[in-house]
């Protein structure tokens, strides 16, 4: 299970998936459904972070070069693997548990083994899988209690099936979500809540594959239904991550006693919806039922694809003056527009501030260090978006669009869907 062996590219198959379970037929809309509109988040999840930072991470926990397989895909990125050794380094947990094991166990383990000893109780619903990797984690010199949970129990008021989960501490410090996978039902890994009653004071939530669509209703979700725990996404990890804290002193109602978050619609309405919301071409949608409509990001996406257009047009115009010098500290003290630090390799071809349906608005005409043509438009707006970029494809142009704060941001180009998002996300974390 190091880069010296192959790994596959898709996830373990498992009984839910293989023909043995029994999906209703909610279920499989919203799996259709959200398997439509989240195939730029797969195609981004290819890509399991750059050699350095995975580099960087085997020198921070003491692992061979080798000592990790090939990431991305099914498997954790490097940016969430640091996200697990920060949380470590942090609080120093002594009991930590871990919903779907693999390359992060090992990695758990040994940031464990270097800050404190904690014991490690990971749960993954492959019986082969978790005899292998406790084999590995063992080879390594780590200790992990790993554990058979098979997809067998139900959380209400979650879709889909859950771990049956035998042995868990009373007490969790840090509980580190990666499972199960998307394909049981987007929304199968909110059931994790089961667990917030016994996060320590100070405990640690990190659930992996936050910008997803199905992850970000989730999130949703658990900050209507624990209003005491703070959940912020971090940028830094290809697939997003989603960081829960519970506070050190707080009256904490136990998750028997809460109540579902009322829904405007019946499941099989909410299905349909996400079916629709594919078909209508609005990519990754917040709550369903409770979804942002595609009006409040319209306008802006317009006015991003216009900037565009305006952008190339004046560039090719002898009488239209470029402007090459960025002065952010200037903008944003005019229009209160807080333009994100450009990578270094990039080119600024023309820079304006002109005002807009939107209110006053910064387009700026940029170069890639692969000499790549985008633009970066910015104005305060609301979108489904939050810190991490979402998607929107127009004719031959890709738009990844995010948050920051009352700013919204959008960068344009013909350029692969992955490609724009990738350039995206390397913005916003910027900007965070």
């Amino acid at each position: 299970m190091t880069s010296r062996d192959i790994t596959g590219l898709l996830a373990l198959k498992d009984e839910a998936t293989a023909g043995n379970y029994r999906f209703s037929a909610s279920d499989t809309a919203y799996r259709l459904g959200f398997g439509a509109i989240g195939w730029p988040w797969l195609l981004i999840s290819l890509w399991g972070g750059t050699k350095k930072s995975k580099r960087e991470l085997l020198e921070r926990i003491g692992l061979a070069p080798d000592a990790l397989p090939n990431l991305g895909s099914w498997k954790a990125d490097t940016g969430f693997l640091h996200r697990i050794v920060d949380a470590v380094e942090e609080i120093r947990p002594q009991t930590m548990v871990e919903l779907g094991a693999g390359a992060s166990t090992l990695v758990c383990a040994k940031a464990l083994q270097a800050n404190g000893n904690g014991q490690l109780f990971s749960y993954d619903q492959h019986e082969a899988f978790v005899a292998a990797t406790a084999e590995w984690v063992a080879g390594e010199g780590a200790k992990a209690n790993l554990r058979h949970a098979p997809l067998t129990a139900k959380v209400e008021p979650w879709p889909g099936r859950w771990y049956d989960l035998q042995g868990l501490p009373h007490t969790i410090d840090l509980l580190v979500i990666d499972g199960p996978p998307w394909a049981i039902h987007p929304f199968v890994r909110g059931a994790a809540e089961c667990l917030f009653d016994r996060l320590s004071p100070g405990g640690i939530v990190l659930l992996d594959d936050a910008a997803r669509p199905g992850e970000r209703i989730v999130a949703r979700q658990w900050r209507e239904r624990w209003p005491e725990m703070d959940f912020q996404r971090q940028a830094g990890s290809t697939k997003g991550t989603l960081v829960g804290r519970k506070p050190p002193e707080a009256e904490i109602i136990p998750f028997a006693k809460r109540k579902p978050v009322e829904r405007a619609m019946p499941p099989w309405q909410r299905a349909a919806a996400a079916v629709l919301i594919f078909a209508a071409g609005w990519t990754g949608h917040g709550m369903v039922g409770n979804t942002p409509t595609p009006a409040q990001a319209a306008s802006f996406i317009e006015e991003a694809d216009a900037s565009y257009a305006t952008s190339l047009a004046r560039q090719g115009m002898r009488s239209q003056l470029e402007s090459t010098h960025l002065d952010r500290k200037e903008i944003a003290s005019a229009t209160g527009l807080d333009v994100p630090e450009l990578p270094e390799e990039w080119r600024l071809a023309d820079v304006q501030v002109y005002p807009s349906a939107l209110g006053m608005s910064v387009a700026l005409l940029l170069q890639t260090d692969d000499g790549e043509a985008i633009s970066l438009f910015g104005t305060r707006a609301e979108t489904p978006a939050e810190g991490v970029p979402m998607l929107e494809q127009r004719d031959d142009l890709s738009i990844a669009f995010w948050e920051e704060g009352p700013n919204a941001f959008a960068l344009t180009g013909q350029l692969p869907p992955e490609r724009i998002l990738a350039l995206a996300a390397s913005l916003a974390e910027q900007g965070a």
